[in-house]
């Protein structure tokens, strides 16, 4: 592939359920030159007095030449036009956590996603089971016309089950070698002989690395801790750990879960709020069929984007299959109003994870808003981002 001409950025975003594309050539440098633009059903060419970019498409997906239309000049971004592909299907099936079938039958090990620490050593599962949503209590007492025999009794798994929640699963430490302890945190407490304040241990339930001191989960009981699926990788016993960079690891576990929570429960509005209880974003899922082609014309790209230096090497095209969603921060003060009334609708979803793993997800969406082109970034007072899968 021809290396890509300097200051010529392409954008590509196939929808695949809509068999539809638009394209976006960026603009070259100030001043204009002349730009002759090639489209074949495999790949995209543009050539510039200063070089060339070749743009070839994944096997799937072919563009239909003649049906190009829409073309216009948008100042700040370029051409944009938009044309008919045929594109096959996604057949990736998205894998959860657990594979139910596979990691019943062996030992898988829990591994720390951003050191590689050991957390769990060969723990066998017999049981990987879903827990119910969180409004199961009400519908038991509306099929029930007895009392709740499930009133007041927590779902605590056993030594060799794991129940998985919608960004967390909960597994018995019980007969670990390895057990989270809880650390020390002195909190105020009134004396109530004596006018002044006094510091007195109490537990912290908050599970950390012991190598990198990351949040890893909570401690629900004496036996059962629970983790975020952002800050932990099972892998079967007998495999090598195997490095995921961060930011990619993240938004392919978001994406996922925005995906499955979408099919199951028809709900595609999000708060991500922090084990803190602070809301810190308010996401809203377009689209989870989007195909995203693009080609850097520089290393400059990278260093300006570093986000992109998990995935993409300088002088290359990249294509990825991504969620599409509307963001807005909720960090200081922002939107209060708007995430008020997002926590009091009961057909919006919260998502909790650890308070840091939000600002990176926060600080990812950004990121991945500053490389779209100008005139894709925002939907009336909402920001635009894709998730990489």
């Amino acid at each position: 592939m021809a290396a890509p001409a300097a200051g010529t950025h392409v954008f590509l975003e196939v929808r695949r359920r809509l068999q539809s594309a638009l394209l976006i050539l960026g603009e070259p440098k100030e001043g204009g030159m002349p730009m002759d633009i090639s489209l074949a059903p495999s790949s995209l060419q543009v050539k510039t007095p200063e070089g060339c970019t070749e743009l070839r498409l994944p096997a799937e997906v072919r563009l239909v030449p003649s049906s190009c239309r829409g073309l216009r000049y948008v100042p700040g971004d370029g051409l944009h036009l938009r044309l008919q592909v045929r594109a096959e299907p996604d057949n990736t099936k998205l894998i959860s956590m657990f594979n139910q079938s596979s990691q019943a039958q062996g030992c898988c090990t829990f591994y720390c996603q951003s050191c590689g620490e050991v957390v769990i050593r060969d723990r066998k599962l017999l049981r990987v089971l879903p827990l119910p949503s969180e409004n199961w209590g009400a519908l038991v007492e509306e099929w029930c016309c007895h009392p709740d025999p499930f009133a007041n009794k927590p779902l605590h798994p056993q030594e060799h089950d794991c129940f998985i929640g919608d960004s967390f699963f909960l597994v018995n430490l019980r007969n670990d070698l390895w057990q989270p302890r809880p650390e020390l945190a002195p909190v105020k407490t009134q004396c109530p002989s004596e006018n002044h304040f006094k510091l007195k241990p109490k537990a912290n339930t908050k599970v950390i690395c012991k190598r990198c001191k990351v949040m890893l989960g909570e401690t629900m009981s004496s036996e059962t801790t629970k983790f975020f699926i952002t800050e932990i990788i099972i892998q079967p016993s007998e495999r090598n750990f195997s490095i995921v960079p961060r930011s990619q690891f993240v938004q392919n576990v978001i994406a996922q879960c925005l995906v499955e929570l979408s099919s199951a429960r028809s709900t595609f509005r999000f708060t991500i709020q922090g084990h803190d209880g602070k809301v810190y974003i308010l996401l809203w899922l377009l689209n989870s069929d989007s195909l995203v082609i693009e080609s850097l014309g520089s290393s400059k790209s990278i260093k300006k984007f570093p986000l992109l230096e998990d995935i993409l090497k300088a002088d290359s095209s990249s294509a990825w299959n991504a969620v599409k969603v509307l963001y807005q921060p909720c960090i200081k003060n922002r939107n209060e109003k708007l995430s008020s009334a997002w926590e009091s609708d009961i057909s919006i979803h919260s998502l909790t994870l650890p308070s840091a793993t939000c600002l990176e997800l926060l600080l990812i969406l950004s990121r991945n808003n500053a490389m779209l082109p100008p005139s894709l970034r925002s939907v009336n007072s909402f920001q635009v981002a894709f998730l990489k899968m």
